[in-house]
């Protein structure tokens, strides 16, 4: 297969950056374009599209300005960044679909208007963190495709700032990307950052986020024992380092959901946690540093090489911003992993505020998702 052109750029001068970027792309055989861009670039994104399109002839972009971004090897972040890839596919096998922002009906009807009653097979999609339905239309949407699965994520722009995504032009509100019919082969791979201690528990008392007990005592009693004597005698130190794990029901590779613990009352022994949960829901505690995020890159690494049969044409990689520099270090080692694992792919993603694979929203984890054929 022949290697997607790809070309990430930094420095201080966008236009610098983008005469830069559009000389490495000048020429591209592709029919499908992927640019993420750090924050800095963000008012310029309509520049940014104008000199893509001028220099690969691409018609199709879609992507999204990020707290980071990443590509073969490299990570950058804050400073003005772009990343870019001109993907070669089977001609009428994706659509860039715009902002879904409510309600699927305009989606659905363009999208039959694309395959009839066929479903596309899956999708790559950017969300907007701020739009309340967010979760809920990507369940809807994967729900559309063939296989049930999405990958992609939530921008991750500065609070307060405007989201911006990128579908064929510059928008925000919702969720976009581009669908892909099942002649586009792809493979795909999930990478936990945390590891889980102790054992599985049930929540058997809880009110919205708030966690009562688990295994019929006091839910703070309960993490004390998990989390071991050190931690348990300064909570102070759990910030940051112990979280909770939702086991996915039905999953049969032990996915979980990790999510923030955002409040612990010593009086009442009480846990809050980032999700609503509910009496009968299991949990476990789950410690996350760079051993065990890097113990699982490998593995998902090692996984996703197993099952190819020839080296992919290009990647996508979606990493939490929680990762990245703050975890694997300041040198792209978390892109380093990917690029000793899978050789020169050309490759490029950002760092998001949230992740999203199958039909639902991760944290702290890393979607790769390889053009295989």
């Amino acid at each position: 297969m022949t290697p997607f052109r790809h070309t990430h750029v930094s420095g201080e001068d966008w236009r610098q950056i983008l005469a830069q970027a559009a000389a490495e792309l000048r020429g591209a055989t592709g029919n499908l374009g992927f640019v993420y861009v750090t924050e800095p670039l963000s008012p310029n994104l309509d520049e940014v599209l104008d000199a893509l399109r001028l220099a690969t002839k691409v018609e199709h972009w879609c992507g999204a300005v990020a707290g980071g971004i990443c590509a073969t090897g490299v990570e950058s972040y804050e400073r003005p960044a772009l990343a870019a890839m001109v993907a070669d596919l089977p001609t009428d096998a994706f659509r860039v679909f715009p902002p879904i922002v409510s309600d699927l009906k305009a989606f659905d009807a363009e999208q039959k208007s694309w395959l009839g009653n066929q479903l596309p097979y899956t999708a790559l999609v950017h969300a907007d963190p701020g739009n309340g339905q967010t979760k809920a239309l990507i369940e809807q949407l994967a729900a559309r495709t063939a296989t049930g699965f999405l990958v992609g994520g939530l921008s991750s722009a500065t609070a307060g700032k405007e989201t911006r995504l990128i579908a064929d032009e510059p928008c925000g509100g919702g969720l976009s990307g581009v669908l892909l019919s099942d002649a586009v082969a792809v493979q795909t791979g999930l990478s936990q950052g945390c590891t889980p201690i102790g054992p599985q528990r049930r929540i058997t008392e809880a009110q919205r986020n708030v966690i009562v007990q688990l295994d019929g005592r006091p839910a703070l009693d309960v993490f004390r024992e998990d989390i071991g004597a050190e931690l348990a005698r300064d909570l102070n130190q759990v910030g940051g380092l112990i979280f909770a794990g939702l086991p996915i029901r039905g999953s049969d590779t032990g996915d979980y959901l990790v999510r923030n613990l955002i409040g612990i009352d010593t009086n009442k022994r009480l846990l809050a946690i980032a999700e609503l949960v509910e009496h009968g829901q299991d949990l476990m505690f789950c410690r996350r540093d760079l051993d065990s995020a890097r113990e699982d890159m490998v593995r998902m690494l090692r996984h996703l090489k197993g099952r190819l049969k020839q080296p992919p044409s290009g990647g996508i990689y979606v990493s939490c911003l929680g990762r990245g520099a703050s975890l694997f270090g300041e040198d792209a080692e978390e892109l380093k992993l990917i690029q000793e694992h899978l050789g020169e792919v050309p490759l490029v993603g950002f760092f998001a505020n949230g992740e999203i694979f199958q039909d639902r929203m991760y944290g702290y984890t890393g979607v790769l998702t390889l053009f295989t054929g």
